[in-house]
């Protein structure tokens, strides 16, 4: 993983002083763990968080176009019962006007033309009575029609709020759970010397080091070629955006988390790709590590739970993890997954 831990180091001093209770005189001391040790249980919090945030935000996102849709469907009911009153008003006209043409003898209109000396005035009389008979019957067809589809629409309005309510109800536990996991880290912060933070740090720091040295002796390290229009500008987007604070769930412009400030730079490019890691790694063209270009973006983890952008030079702009800020680093940072591109423009070679 990426990044050194200075303010995370202050943080967890202070918090060490707080937070943790000092131990009885009879407890028996707590085995000494390695730097290895440690560094790989903060990491597994870390990523466990991330995935978590992750899965928060899928559901936001599902949340979000929920609402949508139930607004939708509201406004399509309401149009719905305004035309089946007209298609009722309708139907109460045709009903007073063939009311009133009745004879006085109760003979119907049929009767009439039958019984005419005119044989013209006949045909005449049941070309009216024709069009007054499909008349009757597109209304009523129109008041059917409008029927249904009230109904229809009421159902599937139900059906929509439901569904809100139980993404709404999910996305409760799956913040909890964030914060669950966040606690967790803050504190096994909390429990570390600073020496032991600052051990922690270089030994994470010499993993990243030497995983890009070994992807660039590798071949895998992408020959440089120029950004497209719109990966310059979700470029220049997300570089504006360094040393602001990652914050889990949030899409700027004051704090982002990983997917937030890629998913941010793209939509002020022109292109709005899905919200998540894990729907940029299905949904958008994936290709290979060599063929990057600055904009593309890289994907993080088997699992898909981390998303940087390539900046060109073998390195990415990311919002990495809580406690930490958006910065340029290694496209090493994390394990590498594989890469996407948002937008369909030619490549071409970096002059």
């Amino acid at each position: 993983m990426s990044g050194t831990l200075p303010r995370l180091a202050c943080t967890a001093a202070l918090a060490a002083q707080a937070v943790l209770a000092p131990v009885p005189a009879a407890a028996a001391p707590r085995p000494q763990r390695s730097v290895s040790q440690l560094l790989t249980d903060l990491q597994q919090l870390y990523r466990q968080a991330e995935q978590a945030t992750e899965t928060y935000n899928a559901t936001a996102e599902r949340l979000r176009r929920q609402r949508a849709e139930v607004n939708r469907l509201d406004g399509e009911l309401v149009r719905a019962r305004l035309a089946l009153q007209d298609s009722r008003a309708d139907a109460g006209r045709l009903a007073r006007r063939q009311y009133q043409s009745g004879d006085a003898d109760g003979l119907g209109p049929y009767v009439r033309v039958l019984l005419a000396p005119d044989p013209q005035h006949a045909l005449d009389e049941g070309h009216v009575i024709g069009e007054l008979a499909r008349e009757q019957a597109r209304t009523v067809s129109r008041l059917t029609a409008a029927e249904q589809r009230k109904d229809a629409l009421a159902r599937a309005a139900r059906t929509a709020l439901d569904t809100q309510l139980t993404l709404a109800d999910q996305q409760k536990r799956q913040r909890d759970d964030v914060r669950t996991r966040l606690a967790a880290v803050e504190r096994l912060l909390a429990s570390l010397t600073p020496a032991q933070l600052a051990a922690i740090s270089a030994m994470e720091q010499q993993g990243v080091a030497a995983a890009q040295q070994q992807l660039a002796a590798s071949g895998v390290l992408p020959t440089e070629h120029t950004a497209s229009a719109e990966g310059g500008r979700a470029v220049r987007y997300a570089m504006d955006q360094l040393g602001k604070p990652y914050a889990w769930g949030a899409e700027g412009p004051g704090a982002y988390d990983c997917s937030g400030l890629t998913s941010q730079a793209w939509e002020h490019a022109g292109t709005p790709i899905p919200r998540t890691s894990q729907e940029q790694w299905q949904l958008l063209r994936r290709i290979p590590l060599g063929r990057l270009r600055p904009g593309d973006l890289v994907i993080y983890f088997p699992e898909a739970t981390h998303v940087a952008m390539y900046v060109g030079g073998g390195e990415v702009v990311q919002a990495p993890r809580t406690g930490e800020t958006v910065k340029v680093s290694p496209l090493a940072s994390y394990p590498v997954l594989g890469a996407v591109r948002p937008d369909q423009a030619p490549e071409t070679e970096a002059r």
